[in-house]
């Protein structure tokens, strides 16, 4: 494993900050920490990072203990690379002055020659000679992304690396920075509050909440197959609805009949709720049970509805565009489940 964490803790004060933290990934493996503010998922990364000591616990870079209760080993001996949502840049040197910083260990040709062909992997070797104030925000993000990683180190960790930069802008970089990665084979380790940025970027994304780990998962487990009403509320869109387990296992909800589910987080009992994403909840004409539209959101390729069953309750549905109901209609709905999270009823 190129990064392991084992029941790390860290108080400030009285205040525990992150608890019993344990997840580890493997070399070329990118991993994502999100979670509300305040739960404890920049103070994980300053820990790996060696920015700050540990209460209990260890951690491990490629096999090598880092951090526990008697040691410590400091930031510039990890061989970690860090970028922060701050570019950092050294506004006196060029982007290739910029890059070149971290290569002190090398010949000044071997320092030029490492420095070009990371800013060629980052798409700016066309602006080596240009200086940060002459950049935009992304290309500077960019330069800071090509000095941390031109050292080669064993793990890059990023803290909010694109939250200053606009939305198309953020989207595009999110997409480079996982090809740069992969195509170095570099585990990486980030901090990001965008649940839709880490799951564009990880291969595992960890769910904090309280300084404690929810879930440790892939984008799509963490989505389909949360292990917490928390977890499938933070994690995309979600509604709860009533549900009676039959003796054959079959679940009988307002929505009609779910077979028995594969996988069942939680709830065995007779009476509990079925977790059910926007898009388990499909829009047909021909379906005998209806919902009138309280609310919708357009969202260019569908409609996000609000729906509003005969029990009161309401649902989400993601239908496509070319399906323009006015709120206060009704449409026909059925089910598509392929994977039935079901909940107990009084587990709120």
């Amino acid at each position: 494993m190129s990064l392991e964490l084992h029941d790390v803790s860290k108080c400030f004060g009285s205040r525990p900050a992150v608890e019993r933290l344990s997840f580890a990934l493997a070399s070329g493996e990118i991993g994502c920490l999100v979670g509300p503010s305040g739960c404890g998922k920049t103070t994980a990364l300053r820990c790996v990072a060696g920015f700050e000591t540990l209460d209990a616990g260890r951690i491990l870079l490629q096999g090598r203990v880092v951090s526990d209760r008697d040691l410590h080993v400091p930031p510039h001996a990890r061989g970690v690379g860090l970028v922060f949502q701050e570019h950092a840049l050294f506004p006196h040197l060029t982007a290739l002055g910029n890059v070149e910083f971290g290569l002190r260990a090398l010949t000044r040709a071997e320092r030029r020659a490492r420095a070009l062909e990371t800013l060629r992997l980052v798409g700016l070797d066309d602006c080596a000679e240009a200086y940060p104030a002459e950049l935009s925000g992304g290309q500077q993000q960019r330069v800071a992304i090509a000095r941390a990683v031109a050292p080669r180190p064993a793990v890059l960790l990023l803290d909010e690396p694109f939250a200053s930069l606009d939305v198309t802008l953020r989207e595009r970089l999110v997409e480079e920075l996982r090809t740069l990665l992969k195509s170095l084979g570099m585990t990486a380790l980030v901090v990001t509050h965008d649940q839709q940025e880490a799951f564009a970027l990880a291969d595992r994304v960890g769910l904090m909440r309280d300084g404690r780990l929810e879930q440790w998962a892939t984008p799509y487990e963490l989505y389909h197959r949360p292990v917490s009403r928390f977890v499938a509320r933070f994690v995309g869109r979600a509604s709860f609805l009533p549900a009676a387990r039959a003796a054959d296992g079959v679940l009988q909800t307002e929505l009609g009949p779910l077979t028995a589910p594969a996988v069942d987080s939680a709830c065995d009992a007779t009476d509990c709720e079925v977790l059910l994403r926007p898009d388990d909840i499909v829009h047909d004409d021909d379906a005998p049970r209806r919902g009138r539209i309280v609310d919708r959101v357009f969202h260019g390729a569908n409609f996000l509805y609000t729906l509003e069953l005969a029990s009161g309750r309401h649902v989400l549905a993601l239908v496509p565009s070319h399906h323009d109901h006015r709120i206060g209609e009704s449409i026909g709905l059925r089910l598509d489940t392929e994977h039935v999270i079901t909940f107990a009823a009084d587990d709120r």
